[in-house]
C-alpha cells in the first residue's frame, strides 16, 4: 500500500505550510500528493506550483469537478501539467452534486450521471490518445456541438499538442454502488470520499478484489492524527463529516449522507442534516458518532494507529491518501507502512 498526501482545497487563502509539507512527504517516500476543489481554489494550479518545487512525487486531483470544465478543457490542463512535471500527473474526476453544479457552475446536474461520466471520460481519453479528431455523439458532451442554438459550423479537431502519455491514469470519485461498479470498468482507479476497511460491502460487489482490473487503484482519503486523546483527535474528522453530510448537498439529495446511511448510520446522518439546516452547526458536528469518525480515519497513539493501519493494508486499498498537516503524523505513517 502506497502513501499519498492529501492537501484538500484552500480555505480563506493558500496554506503557507503546504509546500514544505509536500517536500517533507517526498523525502519520507510518499508516492503522491493530491489537491481538491469545491467553490474556491481550483485543483490544477496548486499542483503546477508543487510540480515546480518537487522532483519525484506524483501529482493528482482528488477531485477535479466535471462541471467546472468541458472534458476537452480538463484534458488540456492534464496533458499540460503532465508535460511540465515530467509525467507525474494523475487525473481524478468527480461529478460533485446538484447544489454545487447548479448553484456554482450554473449547469444542470445530469439526470443520467453514469452516462454523463462515461462520455466525459471517453472524451478525455480521446484527447490523451490523440489518434484522431475528438468526437462524441452523446447527449451530455457532444463534439462537435450540434445544438439548435449553435451555428452548425463546429469541426472535430485533433489536439495540437502531443500528450506525453496516452495512458495517463484517470480516476473517479464515486459513492453509489452503480457508480463504483462503472468506475472499475472505465477508469484506472477509484477515489472514495470515506472508506471503512470493515464495511467494504457498502460500496457494492465490485470491490471484492478478485474482479478488479490489474493495476486498478483504490485510493481513499483518510484524516490522520498522532495523539494521546482519541476523542480530541477525532474532532477535525467530525467537523469535516458534519460539513459534508449537513452542508454539501440538499436534504433530499446528498450523496455523502446517503453513503453514511448505507454504512449503518442512517438515523445519525439525517439528524446531522436537520441540525445543519437549522443553523446549529456545532451541534451537527457533535452529532457525528465517534465510532463512525474513528473507522474512516487513523487517530490515536502510535500503537493504535499501527494496529488499525493493518486493516487498511489487508483490503483492496492500494493508495492511502493521508490528510494531515502534522509532520510527525506523516513521519509515523511512513515508518509504519515501510
Amino acid at each position: 500500500m502506497r502513501l499519498g498526501l492529501a492537501l484538500g482545497y484552500w480555505g480563506r487563502g493558500p496554506d503557507p505550510g503546504h509546500l514544505d509539507l509536500v517536500r517533507r512527504a517526498e523525502r519520507l517516500g510518499y508516492d503522491s500528493v493530491w489537491t481538491s476543489e469545491s467553490w474556491g481554489s481550483d485543483a490544477f494550479t496548486p499542483l503546477t506550483w508543487i510540480a515546480a518545487h518537487t522532483s519525484r512525487i506524483r501529482l493528482g486531483t482528488a477531485i477535479a469537478q466535471m462541471a467546472a470544465r468541458s472534458p476537452t478543457t480538463t484534458a488540456m490542463h492534464t496533458l499540460t501539467l503532465d508535460h511540465l512535471s515530467g509525467g507525474r500527473m494523475m487525473l481524478g474526476l468527480g461529478l460533485s452534486g446538484p447544489q454545487v453544479v447548479e448553484g456554482w457552475y450554473g449547469r444542470p446536474f445530469p439526470r443520467s450521471p453514469l452516462t454523463a461520466t462515461r462520455e466525459y471520460v471517453d472524451v478525455v481519453r480521446q484527447v490523451l490518445r490523440r489518434e484522431g479528431p475528438v468526437a462524441n455523439d452523446g447527449r451530455f458532451h457532444p463534439l462537435p456541438y450540434r445544438g439548435e442554438d449553435g451555428t452548425g459550423l463546429g469541426k472535430a479537431l485533433k489536439p495540437i499538442t502531443h500528450p506525453l502519455r496516452a495512458g495517463l491514469p484517470v480516476l473517479l470519485g464515486a459513492e453509489g454502488p452503480k457508480n463504483v461498479a462503472q468506475t472499475t470498468r472505465i477508469a484506472d482507479g477509484w477515489l472514495p470520499l470515506y472508506w471503512s476497511p470493515t464495511r467494504t460491502d457498502a460500496y457494492g460487489a465490485a470491490l471484492t478484489g478478485a474482479d478488479l482490473p490489474e493495476g486498478f487503484m483504490v485510493a481513499p482519503m483518510a484524516r490522520a492524527k498522532l495523539c494521546d486523546d482519541v476523542a480530541e483527535g477525532l474532532l477535525p474528522v467530525k467537523a469535516m463529516l458534519g460539513f459534508y453530510i449537513g452542508g454539501m448537498g440538499h436534504s433530499t439529495r446528498n450523496f455523502h449522507a446517503d453513503l453514511m446511511a448505507r454504512m449503518g448510520y442512517e438515523a445519525e446522518a439525517r439528524r446531522i442534516q436537520e441540525l445543519f439546516a437549522e443553523g446549529r452547526r456545532e451541534e451537527a458536528v457533535l452529532a457525528v458518532p465517534d465510532a463512525f469518525a474513528d473507522e474512516i480515519s487513523l487517530v490515536g497513539p502510535r500503537g493504535r494507529i499501527a494496529e488499525r493501519l493493518e486493516l487498511w493494508r489487508k483490503g483492496p486499498v492500494t493508495d492511502l491518501l493521508v490528510l494531515s498537516p502534522d509532520p510527525e503524523t506523516l513521519r509515523t505513517l511512513a515508518e509504519l507502512n515501510a
